[in-house]
């Protein structure tokens, strides 16, 4: 297993670490993405740590909390070798004050994730998605007391866009409070709006990215072509998937038949050749990836130990390229933003 710094921290992650959303199944919007209970969950967590995969990745809204309950006992015994991720910001109850990044919150989801989890710390700390309600500086110094505390070690956020993630850098800067070390994000072959902005920023800040869906809820997953199209059990058939839908078929199966292509070169899969892609990518430290059973953990495991060549890389870039807005066509010319060979380490 691969191992890379955590953005501008001294933490060494995993290139991937597992996504518990899975675990529980405590209502329809979960349930299509699995119901993994305690004892599959604790056999899940001892193959990734036979793999080399420490980095475990949760939130309090999955399942109501079920599934930080269910990592915290597949866990038990095992706090040490381990390194846990959770989120807060979105409800968990009715409560008014139960949502967002104020200093009640925080403080509340944070005590009742460490409860959840069965443990007295959390190793990275994530607000889940953007609060405009709450002041940036309230939030931030929430999150530093936090970790003078003792309770997280290092603080991220997730669906921030580039603006929100510098003006937090400059705060926390500008107070001495502590800066977020990594951008949980969704980033694919398919979705590549990620590295318009926030890449930049990423790699001007010494940010480390964390991917989320990285097969684009299942897309990439080799289960969809031009023969088969979308099966009616599939999950974003069912629903459950985070990841909004267009209706642009035409461009995911071009992406796939390459991927078909190179699968067939490389003697891997579609998944395992579109989680190997994202490992190239500029700021990548982590890729979460899911699975709803051992089997498909095994697989998405196999994604790594092995390296796509950078012809293999453009013929991918080509097929998943998306005409750029103003002012990206502009900024295209650079080439930190335009060649593949400064771009990736292969």
């Amino acid at each position: 297993m691969e191992y890379r710094q955590l953005g501008n921290s001294g933490l060494r992650v995993p290139v991937l670490s597992f996504g518990t959303a899975t675990f529980g199944g405590g209502n329809d919007w979960f349930k299509a993405w699995g119901s993994t209970q305690v004892e599959e969950a604790s056999r899940m967590v001892n193959l990734c740590l036979d793999a080399g995969v420490n980095f475990f990745d949760t939130a309090n809204v999955y399942s109501a909390g079920a599934s930080e309950q269910i990592l915290g006992k597949a866990i038990s015994g095992l706090r040490d070798k381990v390194l846990i991720s959770t989120k807060a910001v979105f409800p968990t109850s009715s409560d008014i004050n139960d949502f967002g990044s104020s200093r009640i919150n925080l403080r509340k989801s944070c005590e009742e994730s460490l409860k959840r989890l069965g443990t007295d710390h959390i190793d990275v700390y994530h607000l889940h998605g953007f609060d405009a309600n709450t002041p940036m500086e309230e939030t931030i110094r929430a999150l530093d007391d936090l970790i003078q505390s003792g309770k997280i070690r290092y603080i991220a956020c997730s669906n921030y866009s580039s603006w929100h993630l510098m003006k937090s850098l400059s705060i926390s800067e500008r107070y001495g409070w502590s800066k977020f070390v990594a951008h949980q994000v969704y980033y694919s072959l398919l979705d590549r709006d990620f590295e318009l902005d926030l890449m930049p920023v990423g790699i001007d800040q010494n940010i480390g990215s964390i991917i989320w869906s990285p097969l684009s809820a299942g897309k990439l997953s080799g289960k969809y072509n031009r023969r088969s199209g979308f099966p009616a059990d599939a999950r974003i058939a069912q629903g459950g998937s985070p990841v909004l839908e267009d209706d642009n078929q035409d461009r995911l199966y071009k992406i796939v038949d390459v991927l078909e292509e190179v699968a067939g070169q490389t003697e891997k899969s579609v998944a395992q050749v579109s989680l190997n892609w994202l490992l190239k990518r500029p700021t990548v430290s982590n890729i979460i990836i899911g699975a709803r059973n051992e089997e498909q953990l095994k697989h998405n495991l196999g994604a790594v130990g092995w390296s796509l060549t950078i012809e293999q890389v453009k013929k991918l870039d080509a097929a998943s390229e998306v005409p750029r807005v103003y002012p990206y066509w502009h900024q295209k010319q650079f080439p930190l933003l335009n060649s593949t060979v400064d771009l990736y380490k292969v």
